[in-house]
């Protein structure tokens, strides 16, 4: 038997040929994978938020009521002090030395009025034996009234400079902590001229900065929600308690001081600290940004049903926050909205909705 070779090598081209034809089958389509958030009953009240500095409610600037040279500083900052504790000292030379000259001239004025009142006696003596005239008497009388107006200003000058040498020392009337240094020993400081500040312990505040486009919300009793920097899971309960009345001229906002409601050691004095304000007019829910997107000059998201299917729900968003989106109108409870992967979606889509909280899962068949 002999095969004809030139036909079976036809006949194999072709079985190669209709095996070409046939299609592969098409692969499996397998769903976008999106990360979706129920839509639950809490409302979200936003928080306008305010970073400020604890201050003391009162706070004193000391200084010395005259002038002079300051020998001795003797406390620091952040030191305690007690009622009647000396804190600094001038050089007390001048005024000593002020100070004896009044009483000086008030022993002159004494002896003054002493010699006047004798010679008073005297014209009276030689009045009755009419050696002198009435008027000698007056003149008497007019020397008498002036040498006890002269006593009682040297007196007074006596007292003056008494006071002012006891006005070199400085010290505190109450208790307070230093809060900073104003001179330095060695320094020639003048009337009135601060030398420390300290600051009262009992009452603390903190002190914000509004904008001027945000003040109109900020009034008076208002509550707000004060945190550390140093620790933010403390929460303490400030109201406002004073608003400034004009803006700032360098800044152009308005300082408003918050007292502080049981604050401790947590809060002290100089440290940072934020203030939140709540808006309960501007309730709603907060969803993560990339959740809400513009399309077709809507606000919408996209929420995702029992089947698996997408379609965009218009929302209205009411503001927009460093931690999400506020949204208001447009949620509906028991929703699942798509809050990662939303920009790759279209109508009708079947995604595979994933809850955002789920552990994460690997592929180990890749």
């Amino acid at each position: 038997m002999r095969l004809d070779l030139p036909g079976a090598g036809l006949a194999i081209a072709a079985a190669l040929l209709l095996s070409a034809c046939d299609s592969p089958p098409p692969p499996v389509a397998v769903p976008l994978s999106v990360l979706v958030r129920e839509v639950g009953q809490d409302v979200a009240v936003p928080l306008t938020v305010y970073t400020g500095e604890v201050r003391a409610r009162h706070e004193t600037d000391l200084s010395f009521r005259v002038g002079g040279k300051l020998v001795a500083r003797l406390v620091e900052v952040g030191d305690r002090v007690r009622p009647g504790q000396l804190l600094a000292r001038l050089d007390p030379q001048d005024l000593r030395l002020s100070a004896e000259a009044a009483r000086d001239q008030l022993v002159a004025a004494e002896a003054e009025r002493s010699l006047a009142r004798a010679e008073l006696e005297r014209a009276r003596q030689l009045l009755a034996k009419k050696f002198v005239s009435e008027a000698v008497l007056d003149s008497r009388v007019t020397a008498v009234d002036a040498a006890e107006a002269r006593v009682r200003q040297a007196r007074a000058q006596s007292e003056l400079s008494s006071n002012q040498a006891a006005y070199s020392t400085l010290r505190a009337e109450q208790p307070a902590v230093v809060l900073a240094v104003l001179a330095d020993r060695g320094e020639v400081v003048g009337a009135g001229q601060a030398v420390l500040r300290t600051a009262h312990e009992t009452e603390r505040e903190v002190l914000i900065h509004v904008p001027e486009g945000r003040i109109g919300s900020i009034s008076q009793d208002l509550a707000a929600e004060i945190r550390p920097l140093a620790d933010p899971s403390r929460a303490y309960r400030g109201v406002v308690r004073e608003i400034a009345a004009a803006a700032d001229p360098a800044t152009r906002t308005f300082a408003v001081r918050l007292s502080v409601e049981s604050a401790d050691e947590m809060l002290p004095l100089g440290a940072s600290a934020v203030a939140g304000f709540a808006d309960p007019r501007a309730g709603g829910t907060l969803l993560p940004l990339p959740a809400v997107v513009q399309r077709d000059g809507r606000t919408v998201v996209w929420s995702v049903d029992g089947a698996g299917r997408v379609s965009p729900t218009e929302v209205e968003l009411l503001a927009l926050h460093a931690d999400g989106a506020l949204v208001g109108k447009g949620l509906v409870p028991g929703m699942q909205v798509v809050v990662a992967g939303s920009h790759r979606l279209t109508p009708g889509q079947i995604v595979r909705a994933v809850p955002e909280d789920a552990p994460v899962q690997l592929d180990a068949g890749r």
